[in-house]
């Protein structure tokens, strides 16, 4: 039974995961809801100059990280 506990509880954390980008600002984290379930950019920092490179990044770009930027006043 205990077993089983853990394991139901390490396969929701992949889960979330996997359908997450945990993206570091310098405002703090955000959430940002992947478009495939997969393991690529799921956290990403983008503190200083770092943001442009996310601009270059596909799967950011399609879960429109331009978006969440833009939303919180970012323009770098």
């Amino acid at each position: 039974m205990k077993k089983s506990l853990i394991i139901i509880i390490l396969a929701a954390i992949l889960f979330g995961i996997m359908n997450f980008h945990f993206i570091l600002t310098d405002n703090g984290l955000d959430f940002l809801k992947k478009t495939d379930l997969t393991l690529d950019s799921t956290f990403v920092d983008a503190r200083g100059v770092k943001k442009h490179k996310l601009f270059t990044n596909p799967a950011l770009v399609k879960a429109g990280v331009k978006k969440l930027f833009k939303d919180q006043g970012i323009t770098n």
